[in-house]
């Protein structure tokens, strides 16, 4: 059998305020993986791209084989699998690329057998790799599987909301030579928040899907702020704070970190405003800086 080759799409977790519940997909930025049918065992046989030398390539370890291997068990099949992996995703950078690797091993897998379109077993076999290397939660799986927007409505079930947007916004990333290790991202955010501090999130989270679905460009810059993850995680990715002012200044929307760190995000409001965005964030560090500039991902994971 031939073997699927396929892309899976980068993602911006949280999306500023929308911690652990909105993702958005990012054009242009992502990893490849490739599948085929071979022997009894799930195996990763290759790794190349960024980071390559970092990721693992025990089955039991990797979250595009744990993946895989979850969709083949729930859908019944015992085949072996070869699987090939090609990064442009940093580790611990910020991009999602654990959930990348998830989506993109059970996505080529339902492929090979002609079950790409059941997004619903795709995701729960890319949670449960997820949940092995990064908790379970679903807000960078649901933009990588189904592009765009993403609301993470449960995780129990699995459960997602698309958004329908409007507008032709334009992300900025930039990925600093650092690394943020989720764990360590998770555990500066305090257990709890006060009703006050609760309900400004709720009202920024809420007018930020808004601003995308109705393209208005002054509601996104009231709410693309994050009043809560961001205040401590701002600690953990040195120059941050300039790295921002930077961005706002040279006319972003707004800024923010990108899931837990050290990527740094901006949504801007046309091609030329994003690429100036990303050279003025691009000095604000004091270290290398890897910049991408790309529209909203419209679609996810992808055969190639």
């Amino acid at each position: 059998m031939t073997p699927i080759r396929v892309f899976v799409p980068a993602s911006i977790g949280n999306v500023g305020p929308g911690f652990d519940v909105l993702g958005l997909a990012v054009d242009g930025l992502g990893d490849e993986i490739e599948i085929e049918k071979s022997g009894s065992d799930v195996e990763i046989v290759d790794i190349t791209g960024r980071d390559a030398a970092d990721i693992p390539r025990e089955a039991e370890k990797n979250t595009a084989s744990i993946a895989a291997a979850a969709w083949m068990r729930k859908a019944g099949y015992r085949d072996g699998l070869k699987i090939k992996i090609h990064r442009r995703l940093p580790v611990s950078g910020g991009l999602g690329a654990s959930a990348t690797s998830a989506v993109g091993g059970a996505f080529a897998t339902a492929a090979l057998y002609g079950q790409e379109s059941d997004f619903q077993s795709i995701m729960e076999a890319a949670l449960a790799a997820e949940e092995q290397v990064a908790g379970r939660h679903l807000d960078n799986i649901a933009p990588s599987l189904f592009g765009g927007l993403t609301i993470s409505f449960s995780t129990e079930p699995a459960k997602v909301v698309p958004v329908q947007m409007t507008g032709n916004w334009w992300l900025v990333t930039v990925t600093p030579a650092l690394r943020v290790n989720t764990k360590d991202s998770r555990e500066v955010l305090p257990g709890q928040l006060s009703t006050q501090n609760w309900v400004k999130q709720m009202a920024h989270t809420s007018s930020l899907i808004v601003a995308f679905q109705s393209g208005d460009q002054d509601t996104m810059r009231l709410a693309l702020v994050d009043p809560f993850a961001e205040v401590y995680r701002s600690a953990l990715i040195p120059g941050f704070a300039n790295v921002k002012k930077s961005a706002m200044s040279a006319g972003a929307l707004g800024c923010s970190i990108s899931g837990g760190g050290p990527t740094i995000f901006s949504i801007c409001a046309n091609e030329q405003s994003a690429h100036e965005v990303g050279e003025a964030m691009r000095s604000g560090f004091q270290c290398e800086a890897q910049v991408h500039v790309g529209q909203v991902a419209k679609k996810g994971a992808m055969i190639i």
